[in-house]
């Protein structure tokens, strides 16, 4: 329980009306979750207006509305906050509520287009393994030290995102890694957050449907480094066309990683294959479980977090020796009698599915089938349709377009979209089957011995969402099965 006035602190008012000393017990974004004394936020969104909700959350309990305009009704025992823009305002309150738990821990934002959760993931797993409790949050799951918590968003909004790092602080955690969206950016989830650094793994084509223009995303992803305090690190990949546009404007320290340049992390691959990677960083050679270029820049990033927390440089690279990843990124089985080599992995845009294909490619000892699954998802930037499966037929030797997430679209509609971007030849080399199943089952039929079969696109996920429902769906658990079939 807070005081009203207490949670407004630094809150931008345009107008209080009511009470300024009323009590609040929690704060809402949904008005079917307000109770007696909640404070309800009524945001203007793109699909519905919380506006048109405050009487419904008075009608639950609701004792505060934080608004941008005030209803033509105003409910008597209620306080009205208005405000121009209800999320700041909102990041603020949380903020507040919570009492800064941000303030508490080392937390690591962690943005970019590729290669977030697997950071995220590999510095909360490092930073356990040198002894610290840990929190992360990301697009597979929240984890309160070991306690998981269910992710819905990659970064959740203001509200649960400061009760989460609460949580984090009151269960002892030191050090949390946090996946930071463009999304979240852009709707001020993140604002008020306070950083202890940022790192930025790479920025390619993605959530146009969103932002619109690639300019309006790189601006978005910018603005995350600009807000950075001087008492903050900012890390780049310098081998990114705009690695260092990134922190140009930042009053955080900097330093790059690269595989290519000078930089205060620089990193050689000297093995890559599926035993590991075997690189030197910063001349100290290692041999690391992960595999692919991809992951070679994602150690160094981590590697450069915890030097710059202090940690000392042989051990950081002693446990990073020891990681594996997140799930569902560049997951891989082997059938046991043909060893048909099926790999799973999350990749949903051009750039992350080239990365992973080139990968494969390195790993080919002679003239193996590379066979590729994979996706699009409906409801979201249509425009990388056509790219992906261009991609995707290049650097494969059979391409089986199929189904991802349909959400609301008509999936044969996706499959079209995608199959506008295969010329003559590529459309000799692929297929098209909606069945999601079907087609990984395919794929496994076609493939022979010693053969690779990706399956893009889902990752880690557990269900394929389709009109809106989510039905169990996991591309291992499938693939798994299909192969100890074979082996019958």
């Amino acid at each position: 329980m807070a005081k009203l006035h207490d949670i407004l602190y630094r809150v931008r008012l345009k107008e209080v009306q009511g009470d300024r000393y009323v009590d609040v017990s929690s704060l809402q974004l949904d008005s079917r979750k307000c109770e007696p004394h909640s404070l309800f936020f009524a945001v203007p969104g793109v699909l519905s207006d919380g506006h048109a909700f405050i009487e419904a959350a008075i009608a639950k309990g609701a004792r505060v509305i934080v608004c941008t305009s005030l209803p033509v009704m105003v409910s008597d025992g209620v306080s009205f906050v208005v405000v121009e823009d209800v999320t700041i305002a909102m990041a603020e309150i949380a903020g507040n509520f919570y009492d800064h738990p941000s303030k508490a821990v080392k937390l690591i934002g962690v943005t970019g287009t590729n290669g977030k959760t697997t950071i995220a993931t590999l510095g909360y797993k490092l930073f356990r393994a040198l002894g610290f409790d840990c929190g992360l949050i990301s697009t597979v799951e929240n984890l309160i030290g070991t306690r998981v918590s269910p992710a819905t968003h990659t970064t959740p909004n203001s509200i649960e995102l400061n009760q989460l790092l609460r949580a984090m602080v009151d269960a002892g955690c030191t050090h949390v890694f946090m996946e930071v969206s463009s999304h979240a950016i852009h709707q001020n989830r993140v604002h008020g957050i306070v950083f202890t650094g940022g790192l930025f793994s790479n920025i390619t084509h993605d959530h146009l449907d969103y932002h619109k223009t690639f300019d309006a995303y790189i601006k978005v992803k910018k603005k995350f480094f600009d807000d950075l305090p001087s008492t903050a690190f900012a890390i780049s990949n310098a081998d990114d066309k705009r690695g260092t546009i990134m922190l140009q404007n930042t009053a955080a320290r900097t330093a790059y990683y690269s595989l290519k340049s000078m930089a205060a992390i620089k990193g050689k691959v000297l093995e890559n294959n599926l035993s590991g990677l075997v690189m030197t960083i910063n001349e100290q050679e290692v041999h690391f479980r992960m595999i692919g270029l991809f992951n070679a820049y994602n150690l160094m990033a981590v590697y450069g977090a915890a030097v710059e927390m202090g940690e000392d440089k042989q051990e950081v690279l002693l446990q990073l020796s020891k990681l594996t990843g997140a799930e569902g990124r560049f997951d891989y089985q082997v059938s046991p009698r043909d060893q048909i080599i099926g790999i799973v992995d999350y990749a949903h845009t051009p750039d992350a599915l080239v990365n992973v294909l080139q990968t494969i490619q390195h790993l080919r000892k002679g003239h193996e089938q590379v066979i590729t699954v994979v996706g699009c998802g409906g409801d979201r930037d249509r425009t990388k349709r056509p790219i992906m499966a261009a991609e995707a037929v290049a650097l494969s030797d059979r391409l089986i377009i199929t189904s991802d997430n349909p959400r609301t679209e008509d999936p044969t509609v996706i499959i079209q979209e995608m199959e506008q971007g295969l010329n003559s030849a590529g459309k000799r080399k692929s297929v098209s089957i909606g069945d999601r199943k079907e087609a990984i089952k395919t794929a496994v039929m076609l493939a022979k011995s010693g053969d690779i079969i990706l399956v893009a696109g889902k990752g880690h996920e557990k269900y394929q969402e389709i009109k809106g429902v989510r039905h169990h769906f996991d591309d291992k658990e499938v693939l798994s099965a299909l192969f100890i079939e074979m082996d019958r």
